[in-house]
């Protein structure tokens, strides 16, 4: 079969949109399946139904090293384009929607393409920047110079683009850009914009172009919400076939999907987000959505996946037709996560509706173990803030949240420290806990306690929670007495009498 390209793709009777030839207004730094799965593709959805009319340059941020596979060049090979699959559960109903995305001119890699990449800053039309470059991405290092072709550091690289554009334009309006950052730390826009300005007075770059990166430009602090599972593996040679040409670049994500952009809503002026009926929501604060997030989403895995497993499942979507199980995480969430937030109850309560939906995905096997990495970082930063609100709101303990203290408690009471990492005990079956190695040795070290001994020594360890738990009144006693229930009867049955 033939590699995809416009050619092959017309050969293949494909009858979906495409756009073959469109002015190059975007520039994205991160090539990675997220990016081509929810960016890209909005973009391509803008094209189609907003008349958008606009091509995406993809940039490589990282050298490719020698003998490995050259995302660039086959993105190249294939015309920038790909298939894309989004795929799981829509107001009840199973989803497969598969789309070409056409979208993508080219793809320069910023250390082998240097001056290409650079050149495009010459570009009278360019007028967006999109990033991910993971969440280590955003990061000032001041060894980085502007003399080096490219610097090591995103912002330092972006900082001369934008000294070019700046040179190439001076101070006429709009040649500015609109920058969408989408790496997965806190304020990630104005986390990019502080570096960039700290190199810009590094470099003595002047006054004036200071005053032009604050006035031209808008650096956008994002919110991303997609599930994206990226190449299909097991499932790429099947899906050749049907398609009648070979994609090296297949993609696939979950349906859902959600933006949340902190900028002005003149944005709505030069992006038809709008237009194009795209779930993206502009607005002047993103954080309580991140919060919404981070609470409901991550904080329902994080507060059931660990007892969920001791209960003998495997998978999140089998969590879900376990009415028990399904039914202790919908309770933590309504009565316990929710009431702590502070956007209108109806969209929260919306939201919760999506995340089940969601963990009932058929076509992703998310495993709990893989979930569980981190669980100590994880419910701290997930989980402890729902449990200190609704204390702080009631006077009282939240069950549910309480359980899950306990369930995270008994997940990580090992037998034996490995080089993989702790192991535990299921059902006679061992299975291994991956967290910091400090934490890890820490419970190999009480792997030998009662669980009164435990719990206080876990709740004291002000390294792990950033304060005393055992301060919250009630909290140590009811940990201890679900600990003894989980040790009595599993953690199925605390959930059961739970509900």
């Amino acid at each position: 079969m033939k590699h995809l390209s416009y050619q092959t793709l017309k050969e293949s009777g494909y009858d979906g949109y495409v756009l073959e030839n469109a002015p190059e207004r975007i520039l994205q730094f991160g090539e990675g399946n997220f990016m081509r799965a929810f960016v890209d593709y909005f973009i391509d959805m803008m094209n189609e139904h907003a008349g958008f009319n606009s091509k995406v340059v993809l940039v490589q941020p990282i050298a490719t090293p020698p003998g490995a596979f050259d995302l660039a060049k086959v993105i190249n090979d294939q015309d920038g384009l790909y298939t894309l699959y989004l795929r799981g559960f829509e107001n009840g109903e199973k989803v497969n929607q598969k789309r070409v995305i056409s979208c993508v001119s080219r793809c320069l890699n910023s250390y082998a393409d240097y001056e290409a990449v650079m050149a495009c800053a010459d570009n009278p039309e360019l007028r967006f920047i999109t990033c991910n470059t993971t969440e280590a991405g955003i990061a000032y290092d001041e060894s980085c110079q502007f003399t080096e072709t490219p610097p090591s550091t995103y912002p330092a690289k972006l900082t001369q683009f934008l000294y070019r554009r700046f040179q190439k334009f001076g101070t006429q309006p709009g040649k500015g850009f609109i920058i969408l950052a989408c790496e997965l730390i806190d304020d990630n826009g104005k986390e990019l914009e502080k570096c960039v300005m700290r190199y810009a007075r590094q470099w003595n770059l002047g006054e004036d172009f200071i005053q032009w990166i604050e006035k031209e430009n808008t650096f956008c602090s994002t919110l991303v919400d997609r599930i994206v599972t990226g190449y299909p593996r097991a499932e790429a040679d099947k899906i050749n076939e049907e398609n009648g040409y070979v994609d090296q670049v297949l993609d696939t994500g979950e349906i859902f999907g959600f933006w949340v952009i902190e900028g002005p809503q003149s944005i709505h002026d030069e992006i038809p987000f709008a237009k194009a009926g795209l779930p993206v929501l502009i607005t002047e604060n993103h954080k309580p959505y991140k919060q919404r997030k981070v609470r409901i989403l991550n904080g329902a895995h994080t507060s059931m996946v660990l007892g969920a497993y001791l209960a003998g499942q495997d998978i999140v979507r089998d969590c879900m037709h376990d009415d028990v199980i399904c039914g202790f995480m919908n309770k933590t969430i309504y009565d316990e996560i929710i009431p702590t937030l502070t956007l209108p109850e109806d969209e929260l309560k919306d939201f919760a509706h999506s995340v089940t939906e969601r963990f009932k995905n058929p076509f992703i096997d998310h495993a709990l173990l893989a979930i569980s990495l981190n669980s100590t970082s994880k419910w701290k930063a997930r989980v402890m803030p729902s449990f200190l609100g609704y204390v702080k709101n009631t006077g009282t303990l939240p069950k549910c949240i309480t359980a899950s203290f306990a369930f995270y408690i008994a997940f990580y009471h090992g037998t034996r420290l490995e080089n993989e990492g702790l192991i535990g005990k299921r059902e006679g079956n061992e299975y291994t806990i991956k967290d910091d190695p400090s934490i890890l040795a820490f419970y190999a070290e009480h792997k030998d306690d009662d669980n009164a001994t435990l719990a206080h020594a876990v709740m004291t360890n002000t390294d792990f929670w950033g304060q005393d738990l055992t301060e919250v009144p009630g909290f140590e006693q009811a940990v201890v007495a679900y600990l003894d229930e989980i040790d009595a009867k599993g953690t199925y049955e605390v959930m059961k009498e739970l509900l």
